[in-house]
């Protein structure tokens, strides 16, 4: 198989290095520490590339320290990116248990379906019907809208976190199983210690916004106690399905180590200018699972394009290494990947010797707080 075309990147997510490495470049630590919560605040917009192992927050944190950010400067950018690796690490701890009630059981679900006003953008609350076909059509949210969604969903249209998951998951660029199930169980209350509601008050101040007279438009208390709204009443089960690429036979010289790259590693300087047969996986059995849509996909053939020979591959593990014989094999330690067999190399963190299962990102903060000048 010759190496793929390149396909282009998704809107305002460009598939390229140096723009990538300016996106970072352009970072304002500071004043993302005091607006990150604001739907207009100074957000890195990096996370599609994280997801997908482009960069790893290391790399990240490393390149604006060293353009002279103090370490103070860097702490609040660090700690939300610590979010992400607390996320991967309850994965690689807890497994498949993700994807059930992780602490608490949820005592106040009355459906598993989404409500459909909400997935469609017309839930009435004006900025987050924005965010929602901002969603679906470009795979970007801003996280404190992913909050607000997460909360109108479980915890106001009193749904399960599970469904509602899957279908941000599917529409997002930055698609990270642990990390969307995760944020999800934190806002239900199933991975915390108590369900996150944000009324309409809470959406103006971020949103500038003066919306009044909606479901939310309640104190925090009634709002804890109040029934379904009937906009949120109607349900919906949304088919998700992964439009992969063509299955083709890869061309793979066995004399040659096999890279393989994933969903989840993307990473164009891993081994780069060494000889080698660069194959991207993508495991039928895994999108099948954890689907994701058409732009996700054709984000990541774009992205996967600045890996010199890269080849995809629409294979199983096992039908891979069946049909290809390949020699040596490499790949990158991920929770997906562990039925994987080779030679397995560690990912970049921020925090390598803060490992195993926290209850708490909180507790596992803690830790990192103590090595952050050590590391920075």
């Amino acid at each position: 198989m010759s190496p793929i075309t390149r396909p282009r990147g998704s809107e305002g997510f460009p598939a390229e290095w140096k723009e990538i490495l300016d996106r970072i470049d352009r970072i304002d630590p500071i004043r993302y520490g005091t607006t990150r919560n604001h739907g207009d605040g100074a957000v890195s917009v990096l996370s599609p590339y994280i997801s997908r192992g482009v960069v790893s927050t290391r790399f990240v944190a490393e390149r604006l320290r060293a353009v002279g950010y103090r370490t103070e400067d860097l702490t609040p950018f660090i700690q939300q990116m610590a979010w992400r690796e607390y996320f991967q690490r309850v994965w690689q701890e807890r497994g498949d248990d993700l994807n059930h009630d992780l602490k608490h059981s949820s005592d106040h679900v009355v459906s598993s379906s989404m409500p459909r006003r909400l997935m469609e953008g017309q839930s009435g609350i004006h900025s987050l019907d924005e965010m929602v076909n901002q969603l679906v059509t470009t795979g970007y949210m801003h996280n404190h809208y992913r909050l607000y969604l997460a909360s109108v969903a479980c915890n106001v249209g009193q749904t399960a976190w599970y469904q509602p998951a899957r279908w941000m998951y599917y529409h997002l660029l930055d698609a990270d199983w642990a990390s969307n199930a995760c944020s999800w169980q934190w806002v239900a209350g199933t991975f915390s210690s108590k369900r996150y509601y944000a009324n309409q008050d809470n959406i103006n101040r971020f949103s500038s916004t003066s919306q009044r007279g909606t479901f939310l438009d309640l104190t925090y208390e009634d709002l804890m106690v109040a029934d379904v709204p009937e906009l949120l009443r109607e349900r919906c089960s949304p088919a998700l399905t992964t439009p992969l690429p063509e299955a083709t036979s890869p061309e793979v010289r066995t004399e040659r180590p096999t890279f393989i790259y994933t969903f989840y590693n993307l990473d164009p300087q891993w081994h780069s200018g060494e000889e080698g047969n660069r194959i991207l996986l993508l495991e039928p059995s895994y999108f099948n699972r954890y689907p994701v849509c058409e732009r996700t996909m054709q984000f990541v053939l774009a992205l996967s394009a600045m890996i010199p020979g890269i080849q995809v591959v629409v294979a199983e593990w096992d039908e891979f290494i069946r049909d290809a014989r390949p020699g040596k094999v490499l790949y990158r330690e991920h929770p997906a990947n562990r039925h994987f067999r080779g030679d397995e190399e560690p990912r970049e963190w921020l925090f390598p010797e803060v490992s195993g299962y926290y209850p708490s990102f909180f507790a596992y903060w803690k830790r990192c707080e103590r090595l952050l000048r050590h590391h920075l």
